[in-house]
């Protein structure tokens, strides 16, 4: 099972940027770990981070006919990227939205997100965790089957 986990603009400046707020691990290093757990389960995970939505647009076209899930952080898109949240539907596969902060304890304009009413499902407050929490949810463990 080949799962997209997808960056926005900025989470190149992880480890760096506001980490009261975003934390103190680096883009790298939470690649790094999602890599770690996915080999665990016995899934592969292909990586992107990009500033322009255009080349997130291009990954998903490029990618999804391989690929089983998505986990996407579109970081400031989330608000307006209308060409992602089509690419994403067009790509018919599940996708689950991740936030690391939690977006609705922020300003009142964070809480808009365009990418929800098409994802699975959304993630938002538990830091790099809700990364790991989406790629077991993608990857259907028994606490995660519908029903259950």
């Amino acid at each position: 099972m080949k799962i997209l986990i997808i960056h926005g603009p900025n989470l190149n400046m992880l480890g760096k940027r506001e980490k009261s707020i975003y934390g103190d691990k680096t883009l790298d290093k939470i690649d790094a770990l999602l890599k770690k757990e996915a080999r665990a389960l016995d899934m592969e995970v292909a990586t992107f981070q990009s500033n322009h939505e255009g080349a997130l647009v291009d990954f998903i076209q490029e990618q999804s006919g391989s690929a089983q899930g998505i986990i996407i952080n579109p970081g400031a898109l989330t608000h307006y990227g209308l060409s992602l949240r089509d690419a994403l539907t067009d790509s018919k596969l599940p996708v689950i939205e991740v936030h690391l902060s939690n977006i609705y304890r922020r300003e009142e304009w964070r809480a808009k997100s365009v990418i929800a009413p098409v994802a699975t499902g959304q993630i938002t407050g538990l830091g790099w965790k809700g990364y790991v929490i989406a790629l077991h949810v993608l990857a259907g463990g028994p606490q995660f089957k519908s029903g259950g």
